[in-house]
């Protein structure tokens, strides 16, 4: 199978999609468990740099392999760049709301939210690390491979400046778009979080999670970090790799403590 497959194979469908907001990508795909509830859930946020060329389509693996290991998966979808209205703050405004909207549902889903887990890949791991940062009811948060240090991926300039089309410039321009939405920047205080990476990724360095997590870990947070010694970008998120057991197994063990 070639590496990168996992983004254009069509994946299991999901049990009901759902509206969170009226805007056309303003929704999520959930997938629950067969069988009497009430299930853990994980909140998946899918990557691609923000941009509106990648969706949550190929997310929806992780998320049907999730759900077969008893927990609800909720795969949002939100506005990116190039969307009306994408790009910071529309796009973490719209992960924000997606992350809220679960408790308007967990009663007929049978899903216990006391087990949430927030979980993204890539740009997905930004905002989903993001996220804990700003609500504080977040309590576990895993980053698969993501650009969590913003100043450090408009320097490397990674997928050709993509973080000045989402923040909406540099960061001598809109400085209080890098400390409102650079999870390097933001204190995270409520929540365990886990940041895994590939050593052999070649789209998001791995040594951008290892030196978030050293220096989280230097400032008190409570941050741990797995590094996958043959893994690529997206392996981390492909349910027939080699790497996702140990994803799979991380996301377990965090959502039972």
């Amino acid at each position: 199978m070639a590496a990168d497959d996992i983004l254009t194979l069509p994946p299991p469908p999901a049990d009901a999609r759902l509206p969170y907001g009226s805007d056309p990508n303003q929704f999520g795909e959930l997938r629950v468990p067969k069988g009497p509830g009430s299930f853990p859930l994980v909140l998946n946020i899918h990557g691609g740099y923000w941009r509106a060329k990648y969706d949550l389509k190929h997310a929806g693996h992780l998320c049907a392999a999730l759900t077969a290991k008893g927990l609800a998966t909720w795969n949002v979808e939100y506005r990116r760049v190039g969307n009306p209205g994408g790009g910071w703050p529309g796009t973490f405004e719209d992960v924000r709301t997606a992350y809220r909207f679960p408790s308007q549902i967990a009663q007929r889903y049978h899903l216990d939210l006391s087990k949430m887990l927030v979980m993204g890949h890539s740009a997905g791991g930004q905002l989903a690390l993001c996220l804990a940062g700003h609500e504080p009811t977040v309590k576990r948060v895993v980053s698969l491979a993501g650009v969590v240090d913003l100043q450090q991926a408009w320097e490397l300039h990674l997928s050709d400046n993509a973080v000045v089309d989402f923040l909406g410039g540099e960061p001598s321009r809109v400085p209080e778009h890098y400390r409102e939405a650079d999870p390097l920047q933001l204190k995270i205080s409520s929540a365990t979080q886990w940041l895994i990476h590939g050593a052999a990724d070649d789209t998001v360095p791995p040594f951008i999670s290892r030196n978030y997590t050293e220096q989280k870990k230097k400032r008190g947070e409570n941050v741990h970090y797995l590094e996958i010694s043959t893994a690529g970008h997206s392996d981390l998120i492909d349910p027939r790799s080699n790497a996702w057991p140990k994803v799979e197994g991380t996301v377990l063990h965090l959502i039972e403590s």
